[in-house]
C-alpha cells in the first residue's frame, strides 16, 4: 500500500482580480509534484471573496482543470468560445502554445467553491494548438456503492471490485486520474492506481485515515496529501470525508516558471513574454476541441 511521504497545509492567498483561495501545490517551486503544477481550492458564501473573478490573463506550456463544486462560471477565449461552468462540471483546458481567457462568476450572492490544477505538458506538446472541452455533470460517471462509497470519475479508470468506470477525460500523455470521492463514516476503500504516477489524496470536507504497513495516518483536512508512488491506497473514514484523489505519470523535465506561462528554459519564457507582448502568443492557431470518452 502506498504511504504518506509529506503533508502540505493549503495557505490563503489571492488571486485574478482578488479571489480569496486556498492554494497547496504551487506556494513556490519547492511546492511542486510533477506533473502537478499548482492546486488551488476556493470557496466562500461572500461575494467580495470571489465576485472580481479571472479577468483576461495568457496562458503557455500546461493545462487548466477547473472543477466546480458549487457556484457558476463563465468561460471566454480570444477566439470567442464561450463556456458556462456549472455546479458539478468540470473544464479541462490545454493552453498549449498560447490562450487568453477569463473566468468570471455569473452570480452575485451564494456559494461559489471549486478546484482548479495546473498540470504540466511535455516539452513536445508546449507549442502545440490550444484545445479545450466543458464536461457537464451529466458526462462524469458516478459510481455509488453500498458500502458508503460514491466516486466522481473525471478523468482516467476507477477500479472496484469487479467494476472499472471510465471518466470522460483518457488518452492524454501524462495518463492523469481525477476522482472526487465521498466516503460515509465506517466505509473503507481500497483504491488501485497506476504504479509509478505521483499521487496525492487532498481532502475538503471531515479528515480521513491513510492505512499501510509502516503507518496509520490521519490526513487533516484541507491539506494535500503527497504518497509514494507504488501500490494501491488503503483509506477508512471515521466520519464523513469527502476528497480529491489525483495522480498522474510524471514528466521528468525542466521547469522554468513566468506566472502564467511554464516552459523548459529560460529562454522560452523570454519567447512566450515578447510573443504576448506583441501579439503572437496565439496568432494563427485555432481552438482543437478535446475529445471526450463515450
Amino acid at each position: 500500500m502506498r504511504k504518506l511521504k509529506t503533508l502540505i497545509p493549503a495557505v490563503t492567498v489571492s488571486d485574478g482580480a482578488g479571489v480569496k483561495i486556498k492554494r497547496s501545490l504551487g506556494q513556490s517551486a519547492d511546492f511542486r509534484l510533477d506533473p502537478f503544477l499548482m492546486l488551488d481550492c476556493f470557496g466562500s458564501e461572500k461575494a467580495d471573496d470571489y465576485i472580481a473573478g479571472f479577468p483576461a490573463h495568457p496562458h503557455r506550456g500546461f493545462e487548466t482543470v477547473t472543477y466546480m463544486l458549487d457556484g457558476h462560471m463563465l468561460h471566454k477565449d480570444h477566439l470567442g468560445n464561450q463556456g458556462h461552468l456549472k455546479s458539478g462540471g468540470v473544464q479541462w483546458m490545454s493552453a498549449g502554445r498560447g490562450i487568453i481567457h477569463s473566468e468570471m462568476p455569473q452570480q452575485e450572492s451564494g456559494l461559489m467553491r471549486g478546484f482548479q490544477l495546473w498540470i504540466n505538458l511535455p516539452a513536445k506538446e508546449k507549442m502545440k494548438e490550444a484545445a479545450y472541452v466543458d464536461i457537464n455533470p451529466a458526462q462524469i460517471p458516478v459510481v455509488q456503492a453500498a458500502d458508503g462509497i460514491r466516486v466522481k470519475v473525471i478523468a482516467g479508470n476507477f477500479c472496484y471490485q469487479d467494476q472499472q468506470v471510465q471518466g470522460p477525460i483518457q488518452g492524454l500523455s501524462t495518463e492523469p486520474v481525477y476522482f472526487d470521492i465521498h466516503l460515509s463514516p465506517g466505509a473503507q476503500l481500497q483504491l488501485p492506481l497506476p504504479d509509478g504516477h505521483n499521487a496525492l489524496l487532498y481532502p475538503y470536507e471531515g479528515t480521513i485515515e491513510l492505512h499501510s504497513a509502516e503507518q496509520q495516518v490521519t490526513l487533516p483536512e484541507h491539506q494535500a496529501a503527497v504518497l509514494s508512488t507504488q501500490g494501491a491506497v488503503s483509506l477508512s473514514a471515521k466520519t464523513a470525508v469527502r476528497f480529491l484523489v489525483l495522480a498522474a505519470r510524471p514528466i521528468a523535465e525542466p521547469i522554468v516558471q513566468y506566472g502564467p506561462f511554464v516552459m523548459n528554459t529560460m529562454a522560452e519564457i523570454q519567447q512566450a513574454v515578447s510573443d504576448y507582448q506583441h501579439g503572437r502568443l496565439t496568432s494563427g492557431q485555432a481552438m482543437q476541441p478535446i475529445p471526450l470518452q463515450q
